[in-house]
């Protein structure tokens, strides 16, 4: 039984149709990766941080690598939280990263009761791009040069100094200093590194552990007076400043950088972000760019190390948040 020309030009229309959809349909999903669209590069913390002045340079250098166009959007606030959570909620398609700290995937977990994302399930690691030195600096008032002085003062002092925290590691290390020796020294939180800088040159407050990339220019100036790193190895940018671990035993803090991606973005995708990124870390000039805000390069060489350095960091800040008995909020 013959089919009737019209049905039968139906049919060949829709079959044609239905093809043409299938090859665009493979031609898209064939599209390398980035196809098209503005890539956004979260970052938890404020304007002006250390985090943001290596995101900045590490985001044009991606742009150009990517040949797209790669955007800083800083979320700051609540202790990385926000930005955080927004990142954890984005599209798992490549289009929105997120470069954050310890301060979001080591201590929040341990130091606030609830948290709204995951730090190991929101998040697909991408690569550790590295170090931001954190230092132990004083008011230029206050009359001590050197740890031991600082620890002298304070506990011939006791609750006459106070220290500012916009952040966990400046609280970490405080906290973890005051209960290795013993200290009685205020805590006073600050939404942003730059405030707490401003006030520390002012004497509003005396004592704070501050990120070489938003107080290198102060500490190169004196204008605030730094006695010891945080990192027990020391830090290149600063080779003339002793780890604070010579004078208080045992004390060790890293504060590192990374880049994640949101849980489920496909392998693919996080595998050219980390080529890229091993590309744009080894540059020599990028380095030295780097350096000048205070930042070590120290890049992990795939995700899965990358993934396992941040579980480590995970429980290791957990061990010095629970000794020094710092109380969730």
């Amino acid at each position: 039984m013959f089919m009737q020309r019209s049905a039968f030009l139906r049919l060949l229309k829709a079959s044609t149709l239905a093809g043409a959809l299938a090859v665009t349909g493979l031609a898209s999903a064939q599209v390398p990766y980035p196809g098209a669209g503005t890539i956004t590069l979260v970052v938890p913390f404020a304007a002006g941080s250390g985090t943001d002045a290596v995101a900045r340079v590490v985001a044009q250098k991606l742009g150009e690598r990517l040949k797209q166009s790669v955007i800083v959007d800083n979320r700051a606030g609540a202790s990385a939280q926000i930005g955080a959570q927004f990142a954890a909620k984005a599209k798992p398609d490549g289009y929105t990263l997120f470069m954050t700290t310890n301060t979001s995937h080591s201590a929040n977990p341990w130091l606030f009761k609830s948290l709204k994302y995951d730090p190991i399930k929101d998040f697909t690691p991408i690569a550790r791009v590295g170090e931001l030195p954190f230092a132990l600096v004083v008011s230029p008032k206050l009359p001590v040069k050197s740890v031991q002085e600082l620890l002298d003062y304070a506990k011939a002092h006791p609750d006459k100094l106070s220290y500012g925290t916009p952040n966990s590691t400046s609280e970490v290390a405080l906290e973890t200093i005051k209960f290795i020796s013993r200290l009685q020294i205020t805590k006073v939180p600050y939404k942003s590194s730059p405030q707490a800088l401003t006030d520390l040159m002012g004497d509003q407050i005396q004592v704070y552990v501050a990120d070489l990339g938003s107080s290198w220019s102060m500490i190169k100036s004196d204008r605030v007076r730094a006695l010891g790193v945080t990192a027990a190895k020391g830090s290149s940018l600063l080779p003339n400043l002793p780890p604070i671990g010579k004078t208080i035993a045992g004390f060790d803090l890293t504060s590192w950088n990374g880049i994640f991606a949101p849980a489920h973005t496909p392998k693919e995708v996080v595998d050219r972000i980390n080529a890229e990124l091993q590309v744009i870390l080894a540059d020599k000039a990028v380095r030295e760019q780097l350096a000048g805000v205070g930042f070590e390069v120290w890049p992990t060489k795939t995700p899965e190390e990358f993934a396992g350095y941040v579980n480590d960091q995970l429980a290791y800040w957990g061990k010095l948040i629970k000794q020094a008995g710092i109380e969730k909020e």
